[in-house]
C-alpha cells in the first residue's frame, strides 16, 4: 500500500508540476502576443489621435472663420451705423452754422452762387460792348484814312504846281 500512496503522491506532483508548466507557458505566450500586438494597437491608436487631431482642427478652424465672419459682419453694420450717425451730425452742424451767418448778416451759399452767375454774366456783356466798341474805332479810323487820302492828294498837287 505504500507503493500505492506514493504512487498517487508522485502523479498528483507531476499534475501540478505540468499545470504549472501550463500556466507558465500561457503566461509567456500571452507575454509575446502582447509585445507583438501592443505595437499594433500603439500603432493604431496614433492613427486615430492624428485622424482626431485633424477632425478637431477643422472644427476649430470652421469655427474661427464663423467667428470672423460675423465680427466683419458686426463691424460693417458698426461702419454704416457710425456713418449715418456722422452724416445726421454734420447736418446739424452745417444747419447751425448756416443760421449763425444768417443772423450775422453774410449771405448764404445760394446767394453766392446768384451773384457769382450775375457776375459772369456782366463780364460777358462787358467783353461783347469793348468788342463792339473796338470794331467801331477801327471803322471810325479806317474811314477817317479814307477821307484824309484824297485831301492829302489835292494838298500834295498844289504844292508840286506852285
Amino acid at each position: 500500500m505504500a507503493t500505492q500512496d506514493d504512487d498517487s503522491n508522485g502523479k498528483a506532483a507531476d499534475r501540478i508540476k505540468d499545470s504549472a508548466q501550463q500556466i507558465w507557458l500561457a503566461g509567456l505566450g500571452a507575454f509575446a502576443k502582447m509585445q507583438q500586438e501592443g505595437s499594433k494597437a500603439f500603432e493604431a491608436l496614433v492613427r486615430d489621435g492624428a485622424g482626431m487631431q485633424k477632425k478637431t482642427q477643422q472644427a476649430a478652424e470652421e469655427t474661427l472663420a464663423q467667428a470672423q465672419q460675423r465680427m466683419a459682419g458686426f463691424a460693417s453694420e458698426f461702419g454704416t451705423k457710425a456713418a449715418g450717425q456722422w452724416g445726421k451730425l454734420e447736418n446739424i452742424f452745417e444747419e447751425r452754422v448756416a443760421r449763425a451767418m444768417e443772423k450775422l448778416g453774410a449771405p448764404s451759399a445760394a446767394d453766392m452762387a446768384a451773384l457769382q452767375a450775375r457776375v459772369e454774366a456782366l463780364e460777358a456783356q462787358l467783353k461783347k460792348a469793348q468788342q463792339g466798341t473796338a470794331t467801331a474805332t477801327a471803322a471810325r479810323k479806317t474811314a477817317a484814312r479814307k477821307a484824309a487820302a484824297p485831301a492829302a492828294k489835292k494838298t500834295l498837287r498844289r504844292s508840286k504846281a506852285g
